[in-house]
């Protein structure tokens, strides 16, 4: 299909946009966007001087925006990461399903749409008060994928920068809910707001290996470095097994949240180490770790009461 045929067809180019980004909707878009409306509910403990805009404005007005936000630029870095050749072979074994292995649209015309989707998302993300962050978001997405950081063992630290990127843009975003809060380029995050933050860096970037697990195959094909594949299966779950409980206590414990709180997390984190030891599988394991994050991540709501 050319791509003049392709934006000719509305229905055809939405279907193919989804396609490209299907799976990073309830394991990414979701969690970040959930982020963004807890942690604005949370805002005094997160945001200097901040009161929390009511949760009416925040469904109605903040949520669409963070879900626009994080699914417009997830949606580039999922352009720039499948047109490669070595992604195409990867996602042959992992993802068949995806456009490019299905034959839909080939490199060539993908390329042609991330010219066009670049500018577009950074024009929406200005709008939305966070264009230095999409641009931060779009460096990274080109060290993980031109540069192949995504194949070294650095793809972690990359991916849990990212990820906190997204998470303090969806913050911004869900404080600018109500007409009467500041800009999002104005909001100051706390000091507390930057420890939180720092602590979920390093959760992200010690636990979710629990993806790499279901994508093993895929991986070795394209020759890509994953604790996995670097340090073995059985290692790599131990660790998992080992770093999930211990970053449920240390939130709870940060937050000092009550015993009933707390245990939601906990219990969600010694479910996804039982996924993951037990092998019970390891996508229906990654989509648990999502969750655990999402209950991580209302904690500052307890703090703020």
């Amino acid at each position: 299909m050319s791509a003049a045929l392709l934006f000719a067809q509305p229905v055809e180019l939405a279907s193919l946009l989804w396609e490209f980004s299907e799976s990073d909707i309830p394991t990414f878009v979701l969690p970040n966007t959930a982020f963004g409306l807890l942690a604005a509910l949370a805002a005094p403990a997160l945001v200097e001087g901040a009161q929390s805009p009511s949760f009416w404005s925040l469904l109605i007005h903040g949520v669409p925006r963070m879900l626009l936000f994080n699914w417009a630029n997830v949606f580039v870095f999922e352009l720039a990461n499948q047109r490669l050749p070595e992604s195409v072979k990867e996602d042959m074994a992992n993802k068949p399903w995806r456009p490019l292995p299905r034959g839909r649209i080939s490199e060539a015309q993908t390329r042609q749409l991330l010219l066009g989707a670049v500018p577009a998302v950074l024009a929406l993300s200005a709008a939305l008060g966070v264009g230095n962050e999409s641009a931060l978001i779009l460096l990274l997405a080109w060290l993980y994928n031109d540069l192949r950081g995504g194949d070294e063992l650095s793809r972690d630290l990359i991916i849990a920068i990212a990820y906190d990127i997204f998470l303090v843009s969806s913050l911004r975003i869900g404080m600018t809910a109500t007409a009467t809060t500041t800009a999002a380029a104005s909001i100051r995050i706390s000091t507390m707001g930057y420890y939180w933050l720092a602590i979920i860096g390093c959760v992200i970037a010690t636990t979710m290996q629990v993806q790499d697990l279901k994508d093993q195959v895929g991986d070795r094909l394209r020759g890509r470095k994953t604790w996995p594949i670097v340090l073995g299966d059985e290692i790599s779950r131990w660790w998992i097994a080992a770093c999930v409980p211990f970053w449920s206590i240390a939130c709870v414990l940060f937050w000092k949240t009550p015993v009933l709180v707390s245990a939601i997390p906990v219990l969600l984190g010694l479910w996804v180490c039982a996924c993951v030891m037990l092998k019970t599988g390891d996508a229906q394991a990654w989509r648990w770790w999502c969750l655990w994050q999402v209950a991580l991540y209302g904690l500052p709501i307890y703090s703020s009461l």
